[in-house]
């Protein structure tokens, strides 16, 4: 099992002092992807306007925009919550930026308050994500916030 609260230290000490944005989502990415087993991708979409778009992860190439409201990740945004899908082929305008993908889980980011983008994780393997991997990785997002929080530019 995953010990969460390690990686949250982990990517606290990660973006300690880091002024970029961008350089702490970066490590985020990477630290995920070793991290947990059994992923496909790990990594960001960033909010500008009523569009997702990529930003730094690690996995196969992936869909560099996504309107708010559709697929998994514009549901997340939209919605303003968790999504945990056990089997992405079943949830209604799934986006499949890599057809090996089966299931994902992905949490909305904010900082200072604002909607700022998702973490999204897939994997190949169906019902990957559990509730306790939900819990886990929204206070892994919780940390991520923080650490975003404290950049002084994007």
């Amino acid at each position: 099992m995953t010990d969460y609260a390690l990686l949250s230290e982990q990517l606290a000490a990660l973006s300690e002092g880091v002024p970029a944005r961008v350089s702490v989502l970066a490590n985020a990415a990477a630290l995920l992807w070793e991290s947990l087993p059994g992923c496909n991708w790990a990594g960001f979409y960033l909010l500008r306007g009523d569009t997702l778009y990529l930003g730094p992860f690690q996995g196969k190439v992936a869909c560099v925009s996504i309107p708010v409201g559709r697929g998994v990740c514009g549901t997340a945004i939209a919605r303003n919550e968790t999504q945990l899908v056990p089997d992405v082929h079943a949830f209604p305008g799934h986006i499949a930026c890599d057809a090996a993908s089966r299931s994902e889980l992905v949490i909305p980011l904010r900082v200072n308050g604002a909607l700022y983008g998702v973490l999204d994780l897939d994997s190949p393997e169906p019902s990957r994500f559990t509730e306790a991997d939900r819990a886990g990785l929204e206070r892994f997002a919780a940390a991520l916030e923080r650490a975003l929080e404290a950049c002084a530019f994007a």
